[in-house]
């Protein structure tokens, strides 16, 4: 992609996501997603019902009558987004391939992020770390992420989720918000990683996925390559028994997905690339506000 082409893409999804943001997303980014803590605001005289343990007793000692500190809730965050790019997301049969609507939901979440002045980081990943960028502020930053995820090409295809959360986990040592978005096309066993995660920071998953991946179409004979190891395999989809294996190995796939999540006290959503994510997103804000 040269660089013209580029700029239009990031622009679009800028505006694209930017308004979506702004007029959709806001109150309930801000509900869903709280601060850390609690910070002090100012010190104001005691009433009653207010609790002793709040009495700052050096103002009091100078004005000769109880004052009491007063906290806020700390608004600031720091987001992060894990983000798969592995081959199996340039991979579409309908609107969009997976990557273009994992790019616009990230753009999405970051634009949300910065209107709540939050700072936003960004890990890519495949089997290994691809990119990481530092948390940091302001719409410079976020179209420095889009550019990035619309135009970045991974070293390798294949995918290992633990890698991504155990580094995230080095890097950001203090508690903050972080949404891991992926197919979950993974045979590696990184649950260890996801409770730990799941555990320290607030967690929410992502699943983008391709119509045919829950269902193959009625087409005949159909060459099958995996994006990710490369192998190459033709089969039969006029063949009923065929298309029902496939189903129920989707099925299967998504109930231990789910149990996965729902053992690491991660929310997890899934949109389908044919679909449209605003509804999924701001059902999963709901949820949490």
């Amino acid at each position: 992609m040269d660089k013209s082409e580029l700029l239009k893409r990031v622009r679009k999804i800028e505006i694209k996501t930017r308004a979506l943001s702004s007029n959709i997303f806001a109150g309930e980014y801000h509900s869903a997603f709280k601060g850390r803590g609690m910070a002090f605001s100012e010190v104001r005289e005691y009433q009653a019902g207010d609790d002793v343990r709040d009495i700052d007793w050096n103002v009091t000692a100078r004005f000769n009558r109880p004052y009491v500190k007063v906290y806020e809730e700390e608004r600031e965050l720091t987001v992060m987004l894990l983000i798969d790019v592995s081959g199996s997301q340039v991979f579409g049969t309908a609107v969009a391939y997976k990557r273009d609507m994992v790019a616009e939901i990230a753009a999405t979440l970051a634009y949300s992020a910065i209107q709540n002045n939050d700072k936003i980081g960004v890990l890519m990943f495949s089997d290994r770390v691809e990119r990481y960028i530092p948390p940091q502020k302001g719409r410079k930053h976020i179209l420095y992420i889009i550019s990035q995820l619309l135009d970045f090409k991974p070293q390798s295809n294949k995918t290992d989720i633990g890698q991504a959360i155990e580094f995230m986990m080095r890097t950001q040592r203090k508690s903050c918000t972080a949404f891991l978005i992926s197919d979950f096309i993974d045979d590696s066993d990184y649950s260890k990683a996801l409770d730990i995660m799941g555990r320290k920071h607030d967690v929410a998953a992502i699943q983008v996925y391709d119509r045919f991946m829950t269902a193959l179409p009625d087409i005949g004979i159909m060459r099958l390559k995996d994006a990710e190891t490369g192998h190459e395999q033709y089969i039969d989809t006029s063949d009923k028994r065929i298309r029902e294996i496939h189903r129920r190995n989707w099925i299967s796939n998504q109930q231990r997905l789910n149990e996965r999540m729902l053992r690491s006290n991660i929310d997890l959503i899934s949109v389908r690339t044919d679909e449209n994510y605003v509804r999924a997103l701001i059902n999963m804000f709901a949820k949490r506000a």
